[in-house]
This record gives C-alpha cells, structure tokens and sequence, in this order.
C-alpha cells in the first residue's frame, strides 16, 4: 500500500547535447494525461524562465527536448510516469516576469498524425501489422509482443491516421476471440499490452475518493447491424443477416460488410460482436481522487463507492500535480461492475451446483467462444482452473464467462452449462 501524502514529482529536460537537468524546482501546473480516443501520452507544464548557471530556461528547453516526469511514494516506488518531446513551445513575457509555456507528447505522437496507404492480403497477424507500422515509423518496441495475433481478412487502408489503423486492427482481433488490448508507451519502449494487465490493482473507497459521476445513455445504441455481401459489377450487395439488439429503443442500424474470403458464419459472429460492444446502454463513471501518478489508461482498478462496485478498465486518466489529483473515466470489465451493475446476488447453476462471479471452477475443455449468442465463434480451450467473471450472458446459449487463472488453462470466453465443476 503506497501513502499518497508522501507523493512527489520531479521533471527532467534532455537537452539538444544529451544533458540531463532537474527543473522541478522551476515547474508549475505540471500535469500528464491519456485520453480516450489518442494513444499519445499528453503532458504540459508552465516553467519561470530565469536566468540559470546555464542560461535561460527558454534557451535550455527547446522545441523537440524530451521531457520525463518522475514520482515517487517515498518508498520503494520511483519511476517514470510520463514523457513527451516538446510539441508547443511558448515563451510569455510580462511585468511580474517571464515565463515558457511547453506541451509535449510521446512516440506515439507521430501515429496520431501521420496518414498513409497500408495493404495486409489475408492472413495477416494482428502482431505482424502493428509491428511492421512501428518499425517502419522507428518506433522503439519492447522485445516481447504481449498482444494479439488474430490471423485477419484481406485490409486495405486509403490516406488514414495510423492510430486509427492500429485500433481498427486491435478490434478485429477482438472481434476474433482475442484479448481486448492497448497500444502505449512505457519509458520509451512501446508495447501492445491487454487491458488490466497491470500487477497492482488499485481499490477507491469512500475514504480516499472526492467525487464519482455515474450517467446513463442510449444516444450512440446500435440495435440492428446488417451483414453485407460483397458488391457486385452494378455495386449492388445483398442482406446476408440481420441481428437484432435493444430494438425497443428504435431502429439503429449498422453494417457489416463481409469480406471476399470471409465466411458468413465468421461475419456473423463479427457483427454479433458489435451488438454486443456497441448494443448497450452506454454506462460512464467519473472519479476525482487523490493522484496515485503509476495508474495509467487500460489499467484495472477496484471501485467501491455508492452503486458503483467491482472492477473498471481505466478508458481515460488526467493528472493533475499542483492539486496532487486526478481524474479517471472507467469502463465496466468482463469481470463484472458498474452504475446498477453490482455483481449479481442471486444464484445460477452449471450441472448440479450453484455458482457465482468470482467462484475458481475447474473447466473441462473444449470450445470457448466470442459471446454467449447461439452462432457466436468457437475456439478450442484447455482445461485447468479458471474464474467465473459473468453469469447468464445476454446470449445464454453460452451463458458462462470464465478467464483462467494459471498457463495451465487458456479459456478466456464463454463457455456452456456443464463444462466444469
């Protein structure tokens, strides 16, 4: 357990020459954060640009320095939290003094915008693309991939953001069974890491949080997704499904258009996937606390305030050093939670015995698949002990959601009544 009254921060410039300066004692309104729809890491920070031993500040930090930002718990925690190369770079001169304005942005930075024409035939690994963009872009990666490798349709991208292909691919392979996961960057080194991967699992209690915001909306529900045939020479298609949502709350369509070498059992089972991550009543937490600076977007955390319990995915973090806060905006897991979305009290059987989210079952083996809809995609899983994280999927043909706990075992999906005990 780390003491946040024990925080502090410190920032780095790397200059031009490669030398290294601490300006934490000039640093103010210094704070980082990650949003939800960028993979960059945003930081900003206002210095007093005084004459130094090595010159004025606004000669020493210059445009495309490295900045890192440190912090401590005063204990065994002392690591980066953030970096960026100095993006904006804005010297203010008034009566009380002069100060330099900067705004910097990680690696990733230059995903975010570059444009480019990228073709992958079919077959082509989710790691294999994602590698091969940031190789090309000279983006410095971790020796171990850590995310998916769905094998993927033919894709074919015209004069698009390379983040949004990045996120377009992660998709489908999520879309395919795999992992939901993240592209971002630590020290440097880039990754593409699953959501919730992160060691320490922060809990927020009433105790140590400010405020939490819980709202409700339907305004971007898709209740219907219509799977498209390939056009033909006259560029007509025809309706080869139609899968129906919350449809209660009007007709919301989207369309699927099914690939040359894709069989419609598999779109299908892709457009059954879009029902199930964009067909539901939109839930969205907000929570003020004291900053804990390690937690970063796509991390899991703990929540236990008013109707919200259980486990969120961090979807957006900001930071805020001058008022040792932050701010994050959570998602719901697999693993249960949620504004009304306390982990169920009541009881559901698989075979002869009752059991609940959280339960450690020993699964069989056999079949896990994408979601729990009777035409849902299939892949094979070991058996070996896993945990129960949903119970009575919306589908119920497959009405059990497992995730293993050991290597033993590599489920990780919806699985049917007695298939462990």
């Amino acid at each position: 357990m780390i003491d946040l009254s024990k925080i502090t921060y410190r920032a780095v410039v790397v200059t031009e020459s490669g030398n290294q300066y601490n300006i934490k004692n000039y640093v103010e309104n210094l704070g980082w954060e990650e949003n939800e729809n960028e993979i960059a890491v945003r930081s900003s920070f206002t210095v007093r640009n005084d004459s130094t031993s090595k010159g004025y500040l606004s000669n020493i930090i210059k445009p495309g320095c490295l900045i890192g930002i440190f912090a401590s718990d005063g204990g065994s925690l002392d690591e980066e939290v953030a970096r960026g190369y100095v993006e904006g770079w804005n010297p203010v001169q008034q009566n009380s003094g002069s100060t330099l304005k900067c705004t910097c942005y990680d690696e990733l930075y230059k995903l975010q915008k570059s444009q480019d024409n990228l073709y992958f035939p079919s077959g082509t690994g989710t790691q294999a693309a994602i590698i091969g963009i940031l190789d090309d872009w000279e983006i410095p990666t971790e020796d171990e991939y850590k995310g998916p490798n769905a094998a993927h349709g033919r894709l074919k991208y015209n004069n698009q953001y390379l983040a949004d292909i990045i996120r377009e691919l992660l998709d489908d392979a999520a879309k395919k069974g795999e992992k939901k996961c993240i592209l971002r960057s630590v020290a440097g080194k880039t990754n593409v890491l699953p959501k919730g991967s992160n060691k320490t699992v922060y809990v927020f209690k009433a105790d140590n949080t400010k405020v939490v915001s819980e709202s409700m909306s339907i305004s971007n529900l898709v209740t219907r997704v219509k799977v498209m045939g390939q056009a033909t020479d006259e560029g007509n298609s025809s309706v080869e499904a139609t899968l129906n949502g919350l449809i209660q709350y009007g007709i919301r369509q989207r369309i699927y258009v099914r690939g040359s070498d894709e069989s419609l059992a598999d779109a299908t089972s892709a457009a059954q996937e879009i029902l199930d991550e964009k067909g539901n009543i939109i839930k969205e937490i907000s929570v003020q606390s004291p900053d804990v600076p390690f937690i970063r977007k796509g991390d899991l955390v703990y929540l236990m305030v008013g109707t919200s319990e259980g486990y969120f995915f961090v979807k957006g973090i900001r930071h805020d050093v001058d008022t040792y806060s932050m701010t994050m905006d959570l998602e719901v897991t697999d693993q249960g939670g949620g504004a009304g979305g306390r982990t169920s009290s009541g009881s559901s059987t698989a075979g002869d015995k009752s059991y609940e989210v959280g339960d450690v079952v020993n699964y069989h083996g056999g079949t896990h698949y994408v979601s729990s809809y009777p035409d849902a995609k299939g892949h094979g899983a070991r058996a070996g002990k896993a945990k129960i994280t949903i119970k009575n999927g919306s589908g119920k043909a497959h009405p059990w959601h497992l995730v293993h706990v050991d290597s033993g075992s590599n489920v990780y999906g919806w699985v049917d009544n007695g298939s462990f005990d």
